[in-house]
């Protein structure tokens, strides 16, 4: 009485909800507000700047810059001294702003992801028919229909609940499941329905709800760091260490040179001669020796390497959104790329949800066609109309003007209405002839749900409907072809199971129907009684077993056989009969054959449940599919498979997913039938249900490692090259043939534009025809290692070569040294950059011989080179004031560009050296683990670097 004096004050009916039309929400949004909330703004840009300038390897650059400055503008004077120092800020200020503007980016990407995160649909009754809407525009007055597994989408009051459990945690902090009926009937925004179901009156909406005012005061910005950009951080961070110590050991050296008298300039004077070099120029000397020590440091930082993955998943995370992927979390992308099995749904997954009655048997035979009501006696009709009608969380909305039912609920209950429509249902009638007086919803553990019922002649009955082996197996009678009551013998139990078993090897869903009288005495009397009832299960009659058929996905097969391809075991677990669950299997392709179909390749929940420890270990393997398992099963399962080492994705709808999804190492949660509770527990949603879905998200995570590995090898070899040749340099001549601004420049370009054409190289079919990534692999691989030190090797002979012999080499004997010493470092510095341009390439194959295959069709990539080599014509032509650089000659062009043309065969010629099985340095991480009296943590940078 109290809810009927609430609808009235919103101008509600408790039945056919609000009338729906626009000027009537207009008008509710504007009296009540809408179900939204202003959302507390993320970090701003200048945050994310401030963050980037902390980075570890930037400030080693910065003060890099600072003492070059000085130098420079000591040595030089301001007007060209400030060409190293500057240059160094400038490029370092690049990469604080690129990276803030990429993290800023990715923030408000976040904040997108969320918004279609939180756009939840639901069911509301509006006009006496149900209508999906989004949770946004639910208004005050609303009637809200609520399942196990639902979110609360606004504050309000109970109507009418069966056995209604929420999970209140979101908001109180304790883990406690609150039990709603009539004496304390309010819900809350943002919780969640643990069990049961029920209708509620929507009060309150957006900031006027607890949750509301709650979400307004809180910013979901995501700021995570994925596992391989720490590892990449770990990279950098060393690679800049290696180069501070071979700077100092350079400055040490030089300086012993330097005062000693083995130092000479480009014309071959001696430049420190004691007691008649002046104490200026001694000291002009030393800062130039910094200079190179500082041009050291600045060339071991591999600054670029976490932003390029910073900018790979990002990337991927667009394209995986255009594939029906919604990420949930960044390190999903890395961690699917290793996913070595999937244990997906059947329904919904797998197949269509898409739901038929095309079988069935009553009165103790076949019933067809399915639909003639003419082949049941008088006497069931009713009492299986009554069945259907009441124990079902559906409803049938009959349109005005004789158009077509509108029918509402699960693909289960929505075809088993469907049927009874057929048979000539009136839905409404049917319902107001009896009273639910207690429900008992469906539960994943049971699996089947029951309702007691109250006559208009204070009759009593109770109505179950589940799966049908199991309510089948309560059932003491059965209603004969006469529609009398008979006992249950032998042969028909045998007969009934053989209709099962044949419907279910037709891949059919089979669901019994069964209910049952009660005596009045025994029905509780007071509201707490009631509330405790447990329906009576035990001597059911049986109506009817139902054959639904849920045909498999079109494509479905395909995509399982590319996961069997791609080393990527699918296994079924379905709550399903084992007969459906083997048929639907085979017609998947999950398993081979019929012949397939032995324990443990096909097992029941039960049967694994039962098992020890150990024999799950040894069993789970094996499986391919589980039928009739609870949630509990599913969970063992995928602890079983994770002791084994696998990397483990499973897929998930129901709030019982949810354990199971957060065990997991990557959670699919559907987004369609998938319940708020599993898409909370997930770090994927796959917003279409579909398996093929599912194999493109692990194509995706395969291609971002790929990419990624592509850019580490790329990446180090620039830096690699660059530090042996200006070390050995420096310690042999006194000087460097690359100076820092010339090596910013190219880190500038390759960390930008190399990572932008390599991270979008789109996935290829190669990736899934290899096995996947091990969780133990490690980042630099046996076959990066190869590719990076033939590169290295051939790029410092080359370059080391023109810097000691370049001057006869490039007939430049009759040029002033000044001037022979600027054309043959230009040279250098121009088939340096050359190089790396014929190495990116390379680096888009790093396995396969053909570099070119698919070149034409990424734009992008094609794009980026072209403007690299563009922009290192510019420099060289326009503004090589502040490289250091000379305009070359057509026939030095020339050599620059066959040193660098040579560079992409032998790569290909490199790639026929086989690699070795054992890890290279194996030695070095023996070591380190030696060295070290702690816990080894295999996932630190050194495991990676030494496997």
């Amino acid at each position: 009485m109290e809810v009927k004096g609430v609808s009235d004050k919103v101008k509600s009916n408790l039945e056919k909800g609000v009338p729906g039309d626009e000027t009537d929400l207009i008008n509710r949004k504007h009296a009540f507000g809408s179900n939204t909330y202003p959302r507390k703004k993320g970090r701003s840009f200048w945050r994310f700047l401030w963050e980037a300038c902390q980075d570890r390897t930037l400030i080693i650059l910065m003060v890099a810059a600072n003492v070059s400055l000085a130098l420079g503008i000591k040595s030089q004077g301001i007007k060209e001294g400030w060409y190293v120092g500057g240059s160094i800020t400038l490029a370092v200020l690049k990469f604080i702003v690129y990276t803030a503007v990429s993290d800023y980016r990715q923030s408000l990407q976040f904040q997108n992801l969320n918004e279609e995160k939180q756009n939840i649909h639901m069911e509301v009754v509006r006009g006496g028919r149900r209508t999906k809407i989004s949770i946004f525009d639910i208004v005050v007055g609303d009637v809200v229909p609520l399942k196990i597994g639902d979110q609360v989408p606004a504050d309000g009051v109970l109507i009418l609940g069966h056995s209604l459990a929420i999970d209140e945690s979101r908001m109180t902090g304790e883990s406690i499941i609150v039990h709603k009926v009539p004496r304390a009937p309010f819900l809350m925004s943002g919780c969640k329905v643990a069990d049961g179901d029920g209708t509620m009156l929507v009060t309150s909406v957006g900031i006027n709800t607890e949750w509301g005012l709650l979400m307004a005061s809180i910013s979901e910005d995501n700021g995570e760091e994925t596992p391989l950009q720490v590892r990449l951080n770990g990279v950098a961070t060393f690679m800049g260490i290696v180069g501070l110590a071979l700077a100092v050991v350079v400055l040490v050296v030089l300086v012993i040179r330097y005062f000693t008298g083995k130092t000479s300039d480009p014309g071959g004077q001696t430049q420190f001669r004691a007691g008649h070099t002046s104490v200026i120029d001694a000291i002009d000397g030393v800062i130039k020796i910094f200079t190179v020590a500082v041009t050291i440091v600045v060339v071991a930082v591999p600054e670029g390497l976490p932003l390029a993955v910073t900018l790979m998943l990002a990337y991927s995370m667009r394209k995986m959104m255009a594939d029906k992927a919604l990420v949930r979390r960044l390190s999903a992308c890395e961690t699917m790329g290793s996913a070595t099995t999937i244990c997906s749904d059947k329904t919904g997954t797998l197949t269509l949800n898409q739901m038929t009655v095309v079988d069935v048997f009553a009165c103790g035979k076949k019933i067809e066609p399915s639909d003639d009501k003419s082949l049941l006696p008088p006497n069931v009709m009713p009492l299986l109309l009554e069945s259907i009608s009441q124990n079902t969380t559906g409803s049938i909305y009959v349109p005005e003007g004789g158009e077509a039912l509108e029918i509402s609920g699960s693909p289960t209950e929505k075809a088993i209405l469907q049927w009874a429509a057929n048979l000539g249902m009136d839905f409404d009638a049917v319902r107001s002839e009896s009273l639910i007086i207690h429900a008992f919803p469906f539960n994943s553990e049971k699996k089947r749900s029951g309702v007691a019922l109250k006559l208009s002649d204070s009759e009593f009955h109770v109505h179950w409907k589940g799966a049908a082996e199991i309510v089948l197996a309560s059932c003491t009678y059965y209603m004969d072809s006469n529609g009398s009551m008979a006992q249950m013998e032998e042969d028909k139990v045998s007969y009934f199971k053989k209709a099962i078993e044949d419907m279910a090897a037709g891949s059919l869903r089979c669901v019994a129907i069964a209910y049952r009288s009660y005596e009045k005495e025994m029905v509780p009397s007071n509201e707490v009684e009631m509330e405790n009832w447990q329906l009576p299960e035990e001597d059911l009659i049986l109506l009817a077993i139902v054959g639904i058929k849920d045909p498999c996905r079109p494509g479905v097969r395909n995509a399982v056989q590319l996961c069997i391809d791609a080393g990527v075991k699918v296994r079924m677990v379905t709550g399903d009969n084992l007969q459906t669950a083997k048929a639907i299997a085979v017609e998947c392709g999950i398993l081979g054959s019929n012949g397939d179909a032995t324990e443990p390749n096909l097992i029941e929940g039960k049967a694994f449940r039962a098992m020890s420890e150990t024999q799950r270990l040894e069993v789970a393997d094996r499986i391919s599919v589980m039928g009739r398992s609870s949630p509990d099963d599913k969970l063992l399962l995928v602890q079983a498979l994770r002791k084994k080492g696998h990397v483990v994705a499973v897929t998930g709808d129901g709030v019982n997913d949810a354990p199971a999804l957060h065990e997991a190492d990557i959670g699919l949660a559907m987004g369609i039938q998938g319940t708020e509770v599993a898409k909370e527990s997930s770090d994927i949603i796959i917003l279409d249900d579909n398996f093929a879905t599912v194999a493109k998200v692990v194509r995706w995570g395969r291609s971002v490692y790929a990419n990624i590995q592509k850019f580490i090898p790329y990446k180090l070899t620039v830096n690699v090259v660059a530090l042996t040749i200006n070390v050995v340099a420096a310690v042999s001549a006194g000087n460097v043939p690359l100076n820092a601004v010339q090596l910013l420049w190219v880190n500038l370009i390759m960390d930008t534009l190399g990572a932008l054409a390599l991270a979008t190289e789109p996935p290829t079919d190669h990736l899934m025809h290899r096995p996947p990534v091990g969780r133990r692999e490690p980042l630099i691989t046996n076959v990066m290692w190869r590719n990076l030190i033939i590169q290295a090797l051939y790029q410092v002979t080359v370059l080391l070569i023109l810097n000691f012999q370049g001057r006869s080499i490039l007939n430049l004997e009759h040029e002033s040294d000044d001037r022979a010493f600027k054309v043959k470092n230009t040279v250098i510095f121009n088939a340096f950059f050359l190089c790396q341009i014929f190495n990116e390439l390379n680096a888009r194959k790093p396995d396969e011989i053909n570099v070119w295959k698919g070149v034409t069709k990424n734009l992008l990539f094609m794009g980026t080179v072209g403007l690299t080599v563009v922009l290192q014509v510019i420099i060289i032509f326009f503004y090589g004031k502040f490289t250091s650089t000379v305009r070359l000659s057509w026939d030095l062009w020339l050599v620059s560009i066959v040193i660098g043309i040579i560079s992409w065969p032998l790569a290909i010629v490199g790639k026929l050296i086989p690699v070795p099985e054992r890890p290279l340095f194996d030695f070095l991480r023996r070591k380190y683990v030696k060295l070290n009296t702690k816990e080894v943590d295999r996932d630190s940078f050194w495991a990676h670097l030494f496997p």
